[in-house]
């Protein structure tokens, strides 16, 4: 039987998701802005990041895996749904659920800028350095956490606990 053993609260993330949105806000004043969810684990923080933006923004979603049905990294990226929104010359922040081996992010990172985007950042709920195999840092996290597999707030074990209100570690 799976242990779910608390990690982040509601309170907790909902305070980090008002304080980014709002230096994001601040940092892209006056420019063009495409947020980009990596789905399907970003969908929950998207949703609850751009409520608390305060200037205008795009949103595109892409959908990229390592994981598979495993809890760990595959080293493989592959990019199931790419952007339909024109990149060139626009600012982009990739927005992610959590940064973990950096694998997945680097690709993407590299992809978007191949596109043309003038500049790409990252936004995570949470970046966890406990497995980090790229020298991939987020320029907007909410929360780090030191180590464990995590689920809940859009996070998820085999397509699982994505549905919790809050992060979880999960024992299995």
């Amino acid at each position: 039987m799976s242990e779910f053993i608390p990690v982040l609260t509601q309170k907790e993330i909902a305070k980090r998701v008002v304080e980014v949105a709002d230096a994001i806000s601040t940092d892209y004043r006056d420019r063009d802005l495409i947020l980009i969810g990596i789905l399907k684990g970003a969908f929950v923080f998207l949703a609850d990041l751009i409520r608390h933006i305060s200037i205008p923004v795009k949103v595109d979603f892409m959908c990229a895996s390592s994981y598979g049905r495993s809890t760990s990294s595959s080293g493989r990226v592959k990019i199931i749904k790419d952007v339909d929104l024109d990149l060139k010359n626009k600012d982009v922040v990739i927005v992610e659920d959590i940064v973990d081996t950096g694998i997945t992010l680097t690709h993407l990172v590299a992809h978007l800028k191949s596109s043309g985007a003038a500049s790409v950042r990252i936004c995570a709920l949470i970046d966890k350095q406990e497995r980090r195999q790229t020298e991939i840092v987020a320029d907007y996290v909410c929360h780090s956490v030191e180590k464990g597999f995590l689920v809940g707030y859009g996070l998820d074990y085999a397509e699982f606990h994505r549905n919790l209100p809050e992060v979880y570690h999960l024992k299995l």
